[in-house]
């Protein structure tokens, strides 16, 4: 592994990977990128898709040192937004080489914004090179909703991760701290 001193930052290069459209693609990528064990790159994007509420976008790199983005899911792409609405937060891979993380908003939108207050999804490769999005929770009201940030897993396959508010008229939380069993 290479030792980075001081002054091997003043000779870095920066460069371009791949820029947005803010159409189909994507618009307002705000997580961190996660490796996968090909080297192709994976995040999210806040808003954009044909929906405007976001994505889950992977980069591929090519021979000639280009990236190419291929979107796998686009969110509120069911009725009401049930797979969730605007992500935020960083994706993890579990060891079967699925996709967790969170939406702010979407899932049930009878929560008290009318716009539903988060999922934590799941998405899961096919065959056929697709992904498919599964809602593992929907956020409702008090004692937590719109999760902000990523989720993480104990050895055991729990995920956990937090939330900002309660939703209900703050009724004394400003936030949780969840744990979802398989």
């Amino acid at each position: 592994m290479p030792v980075l001193t001081p002054g091997a930052w003043a000779q870095s290069k920066y460069k371009t990977l791949y820029k947005f459209s803010g159409g189909k693609d994507g618009r307002s990528p705000q997580a961190s990128l996660t490796f996968d064990q090909a080297g192709n790159l994976y995040s999210t994007t806040y808003s954009g898709g044909p929906h405007n509420l976001g994505t889950v976008f992977k980069l591929t790199p090519n021979a000639d040192g280009s990236w190419r983005e291929s979107v796998l899911h686009s969110f509120c792409s069911r009725t009401n937004c049930g797979d969730g609405a605007e992500p935020p937060a960083s994706l993890i891979f579990d060891q079967a080489g699925n996709l967790y993380s969170t939406t702010n908003y979407g899932g049930d939108v009878s929560c008290n914004t009318g716009y539903g207050c988060g999922v934590v999804f799941k998405l899961v490769p096919n065959s056929n090179g697709g992904w498919k999005e599964t809602v593992l929770h929907t956020f409702f009201d008090h004692p937590g909703v719109y999760p902000s940030a990523g989720v993480i897993f104990d050895p055991a396959g729990n995920l956990y991760g937090t939330t900002l508010g309660d939703g209900r008229e703050n009724r004394g939380t400003f936030g949780s701290v969840f744990e979802i069993t398989p």
